[in-house]
């Protein structure tokens, strides 16, 4: 069922994913072409390369609904969810779960500004984002069918922390992100699914 699933899974750049589904869910659009037009549009934070307002211009509609955070919100139009850690929506069928995503040993994304990862239930499967974040307790207590981690390191885990965020979730699917844009490179996926050969499988999405 993962396995099928991954396949209506694109990988947009850096962090961002658009989900064929039930409904068409995008990730952080940044620096994107003009796709299918949006349901939800979910926003971890307010930095430039993940709340761009001109990218979801090209993508929403009457219809889309974006969840966020606070930050984010201030730079949207149209119906904007807000969303806090902890807290929960469910949106025509899709339940999504506001996580922390917080560094623990740089100060680029302060856990106190309370910044999202998103966990995502369509279709029955639960997908993590795990948005702009270091390696961080909370994850332990996720159920996760597939994990979208990144592993760039400089703002957020390195491919090394990231391992270890994987073996602490146990994900079905990992797939890394935050690489090929601002920072990172191929090759830190690659050393991410290198290390979890044998314990945990590991999709590198080419970049549609």
């Amino acid at each position: 069922m993962i396995a099928s699933f991954s396949k209506k899974i694109h990988w947009l750049g850096h962090d961002g994913f658009r989900i064929d589904s039930e409904k068409i869910i995008y990730f952080d659009p940044y620096q994107i072409e003009a796709g299918p037009r949006a349901d939800l549009i979910l926003i971890s934070h307010d930095h430039f390369d993940h709340c761009s307002p001109e990218d979801v211009a090209k993508i929403q509609g009457p219809e889309t609904i974006i969840v966020t955070e606070k930050d984010s919100a201030e730079k949207l139009t149209g119906n904007v969810r807000i969303l806090k850690p902890g807290e929960t929506l469910n949106l025509d069928g899709v339940k999504i779960l506001g996580v922390p995503s917080y560094n623990t040993d740089k100060d680029f994304h302060p856990r106190k500004n309370g910044w999202l990862g998103f966990l995502v239930e369509v279709s029955g499967i639960r997908i993590y984002h795990a948005g702009d974040t270091d390696y961080i307790p909370e994850m332990k207590d996720l159920k996760v069918d597939i994990a979208l981690l990144p592993v760039s390191g400089t703002y957020v885990m390195t491919a090394e922390q990231a391992v270890k965020a994987a073996l602490a979730i146990r994900p079905g699917l990992a797939i890394p992100m935050h690489y090929g844009a601002i920072v990172g490179s191929n090759q830190d996926a690659l050393d991410f699914k290198n290390a979890l050969d044998g314990k945990v499988d590991v999709l590198i999405l080419k970049k549609s």
